[in-house]
């Protein structure tokens, strides 16, 4: 029954959507960095401070490691929470560098577990920002669970609404990787990460109560 419903809502979400091809982002890097930025505000305001980074000609694990706290923060100050972030942004960098010499080739190597939990040991990267970077950055296959995706569930009666983020992932992730979906790539799907607004999501009709 759940299996039923989680489909007919994938085909109802591609059928309005179609392909999303999210994340934007013009290398691996700054996917990472807009995963990162993305937390607690809009995306508009993200592109902002990706605008900033490239006008300085700083995305790049290299250029951005050079920065201090407070140059960095400056240059994202867009994105809101600047120095909080900016202390976000600096620490996964003293990991990336420390572990992987700051070469994104280096990660690609690592199994898709052990880098999800290298991810969630770095300070201010929680599951759903290490899973958009496996996603997103890395092509990995899981699913990215946001709170439209758990007003979804909630709504439908699909889970309880007091569900963790793991409960979450795994309704979903553990059914749409087996379904047969008319897409080249995971990321491009909506399902994959149900981020349009609610209005949008919620007009899906919601099961009648008995």
């Amino acid at each position: 029954m759940i299996g039923e419903q989680l489909t007919e809502i994938y085909q109802l979400l591609y059928e309005r959507f179609g392909p999303q091809r999210w994340w934007p982002g013009e290398t691996q890097f700054e996917i990472i960095v807009g995963a990162i930025l993305t937390q607690n505000t809009s995306w508009a305001n993200v592109e902002k401070a990706i605008a900033n980074l490239k006008s300085a000609d700083r995305l790049t694990p290299e250029a951005l490691h050079a920065l201090d706290h407070t140059q960095l923060g400056e240059l994202i100050r867009p994105a809101g929470y600047f120095n909080i972030k900016a202390k976000r942004l600096m620490s996964f960098l003293k990991w990336f560098f420390e572990d992987y010499n700051g070469r994104l080739e280096d990660l690609e190597g690592v199994n898709t577990y052990q880098l999800r939990a290298e991810l969630l040991s770095v300070k201010g990267i929680g599951p759903e920002t290490a899973d958009s970077i496996l996603l997103y950055a890395f092509d990995r296959s899981v699913f990215v669970v946001d709170a439209y995706t758990a007003r979804v569930a909630t709504r439908h009666h699909l889970i309880e609404p007091d569900a963790a983020y793991e409960q979450l992932q795994d309704l979903f992730g553990s059914r749409f990787f087996m379904l047969d979906v008319p897409c080249a790539r995971a990321s491009s799907l909506p399902p994959f990460r149900i981020s349009k607004s609610p209005t949008s999501v919620l007009t899906i009709p919601s099961p009648r109560s008995p």
